[in-house]
């Protein structure tokens, strides 16, 4: 039996001249910077495991019925036709739609979301322009008229993976009349920035309800399209559009790049997308620039969140600050564009890190519902008004009925994950880059191949892949190390692969692929923590997840209807802990893996719990606004008692303490600071309206 020609890469390599042969996938055509990793096209990526079980609870719950239930997704939005506004909310929840209907086999969502694409395409006008007539042309109530360009941009994603599922070359015939319509806007109606006049003397209150200066932070989402359409078409019209949009975007409101969370979690990667234009490698420093800029400071908490309720605030930074859900989705697709555009698999890191730790919480256990805000350190989720956040008001509890962007946004979440879990390289292989139970079908070599990845990642340290069927001959397979993994270890029909690949890069296996051939993978996942500078607190990790300190959930009933309900969480046992850490390390460990449920993003059915040694906290509590007190500083615990904890994986924890501060053996707590004492009780006051069976108990 022959062997698999084995070598280890940063990146996976180009391919001959940096382009795609033909019968393979669209490369980025010249003067665009070739890309490492391609897209496969929706339907190439098959979910299974728990991955197929998320779509399945998506179609039975609120992504799948939110017709019934957002008064946006009504019939007489303006996306089909008529004056009413046609914004953001639609757009967003049909990029997601979409592919859950192709993902899930699901025919009434599959047809339900057919019904939006045609109406969209039929919105088109003889000048090009299509989708609602309100936005073509917003009127300001000082004489001016605008064209707002953002509800497009996110409409464009929807449309692509219809073009890329089917075929329907009205898609692309629809960008290039409408974008031949943006390229002959005048200056004084398009993005505002690039009229010549500040964006401060384009005022909102001129514009009333209509947020015009959206697309003012976010015009390079636009580019991704543009660039998608000139592969196909080659007309150099297309580039010149694309540095017009990018030269509108509005400079760095600050130090900070931005200070809104979701505008924060699309701009920092526009320097890369655009430099695939002008110069990748200085784009990628850019962006990588401003990410670690921005989370160095405000993301003192684990796995790429940061603190932004929904802005950024000046001493805000404990890990009490929460997370917007659009955040996390926005963050993650910018990693998948960025992870193509460079090869590095730190971009497939952070978004595991958001999707497998901070994702799965942001929902109920059964998908009828969502909450807004996510922070790592959040003991309750109740109704309360007064929170420190910036975004006051209801916030915590779930919902099906509130949250507006969030609500359609959430969507997009698993579906563009899973598409995601594997890529084509440019050399004609393929690239196991996001660690997921599933199939793919791919073009490889000379004809395409079927493989099969089984895995419980991110809850077990190995997976298996499976040549189900090859037509493609010899091929590149690679697959991606995780920065977090020291000493993969790779097995090829039982025999050990001599490789040792550095942490972040890639192991390529080439040869000959026959139906049959199995690779086994050991990707060793060590209990470690991280110690978060400004409080010293200390968060447990194991592999790609980290851990928070179990705590029993109390669900109570906070408004909606029967059918679907609205929920506060509130805490059933404490969660006030310092875990004795002794040379770097926690106390007394021992890690307990456990069976796999269909669901196993909940706190009751966690599959891996870690019991370490702790003492408890006195004082440490949720004060008079409802939130937690920051971490504390040093203080004396020589009169605690030791005792056992148990810590679940930070996506099964809806209620969650993951920033702790870690006790000495000797007694004390350790902390950098003195800080005000924290005052308040356990838990707020919450209404006597008796308690229903929990989306939890139901999951």
């Amino acid at each position: 039996m022959s062997t698999a020609n084995v070598s280890c890469v940063a990146v996976p390599p180009l391919g001959t001249g940096g382009r795609t042969r033909p019968g393979r996938y669209l490369q980025n055509r010249a003067p665009l910077a070739p890309l490492r990793l391609l897209k496969l096209p929706l339907g190439a990526v098959r979910p299974e495991g728990w991955l197929r079980h998320q779509l399945e609870l998506m179609a039975d719950g609120m992504v799948g019925r939110l017709t019934e239930l957002s008064d946006f997704l009504a019939p007489d939005n303006g996306w089909f036709g008529g004056d009413n506004p046609g914004w953001e909310e639609q757009p967003y929840w049909l990029r997601g739609c979409y592919p859950l209907g192709v993902l899930a086999e699901n025919r009434r969502i599959a047809d339900e979301s057919l019904r939006w694409i045609e109406a969209v395409l039929s919105s088109a006008q003889p000048d090009g322009y299509f989708g609602a007539r309100l936005h073509r042309a917003v009127a300001g109530n000082q004489g001016q008229f605008l064209a707002d360009l953002w509800p497009h941009m996110v409409m464009l994603d929807a449309l692509i993976q219809h073009h890329e599922h089917t075929g329907d070359e009205r898609v692309p015939e629809l960008m290039l009349r409408f974008f031949g319509w943006c390229r002959d806007l005048p200056d004084e109606r398009f993005i505002p920035h690039l009229s010549g006049a500040r964006f401060e003397e384009w005022r909102q209150e001129d514009f009333g309800e209509a947020r015009i200066g959206v697309q003012v932070k976010r015009a390079g989402d636009m580019l991704a399209h543009l660039y998608w359409l000139y592969n196909r078409t080659g007309e150099a019209w297309l580039l010149r559009l694309a540095t017009r949009f990018h030269d509108s975007i509005l400079p760095p409101v600050s130090e900070w790049l931005d200070d809104h969370v979701v505008n924060f979690a699309q701009r920092w990667a526009y320097p890369a997308i655009y430099g695939q234009q002008k110069d990748l490698e200085w784009g990628l420093e850019r962006a990588e620039y401003w990410y670690r800029h921005h989370t160095t400071v405000w993301g003192q908490q684990p796995r790429g969140i940061f603190g932004a309720d929904e802005r950024i605030r000046p001493g805000k930074v404990d890990p009490r600050q929460a997370f917007e859900t659009c955040a996390m989705v926005e963050l993650a697709k910018q990693c998948y564009q960025l992870g193509r555009l460079s090869g590095r698999a730190r971009y497939a890191d952070r978004a595991e890190d958001v999707m497998l730790n901070h994702f799965p919480a942001a929902q109920l256990a059964n998908l009828r519902g969502l909450h807004y805000l996510t922070a790592s350190n959040q003991p309750q989720l109740d109704a309360g008004a007064t929170h420190d956040h910036y975004n006051k008001g209801f916030m915590l509890p779930y919902s099906p009925h509130r949250y507006r962007c969030c609500q359609h946004n959430v969507a997009m979440g698993w579906p563009w994950y899973v598409e995601n879990l594997w890529q084509a390289t440019s050399d004609g292989g393929v690239a196991l880059w996001l660690y997921g139970a599933s199939q793919v079908t791919a073009k490889v070599g000379a004809g395409q191949a079927t493989l099969r990845a089984e895995t419980e990642y991110p809850f077990r340290d190995s997976a298996a892949v499976s040549v189900m069927a090859n037509s493609g001959g010899r091929f590149p397979l690679y697959l991606r190390v995780p920065t977090w993994c020291r000493q993969m270890r790779i097995r090829l029909h039982g025999r050990d692969v001599a490789a040792a690949p550095a942490p972040g890069s890639y192991v390529r296996l080439e040869r000959a692929w026959r139906p049959g051939d199995r690779i086994e993978l050991r990707l060793p996942m060590a209990v470690s923590l991280t110690r978060w500078p400004r409080n010293e607190s200390v968060t447990l990790e194991r592999g790609p997840l980290s851990y928070s300190v179990r705590i029993e959930e109390r669900w109570r009933r906070c408004g909606g209807s029967d059918e679907w309900p609205e929920w506060e969480v509130l805490p059933a046992s404490p969660w006030a802990w310092a875990p004795l850490v002794a040379e770097g390390a926690p106390v007394a460990v021992e890690v307990t893996e456990r069976a796999l449920s269909a669901q196993p993003w909940t706190a009751a059915a966690a599959p891996v719990e870690i019991r370490l040694a702790a003492k408890r906290v006195p004082g440490w509590r949720v004060d008079e606004t409802g939130t937690v007190g920051e971490v504390p500083p040093n203080q004396q615990l020589g009169d605690q008692p030791t005792e056992t904890i148990g810590m679940i994986p930070l996506g099964c924890a809806r209620l969650r303490m993951a920033c702790l501060p870690a006790a000495a053996p000797g007694g004390s707590v350790r902390g950098h600071q003195s800080l005000p004492n924290v005052a308040g009780h356990d838990r707020v006051t919450l209404s006597e309206e008796a308690a229903r069976r929990s989306p939890e108990e139901q999951a």
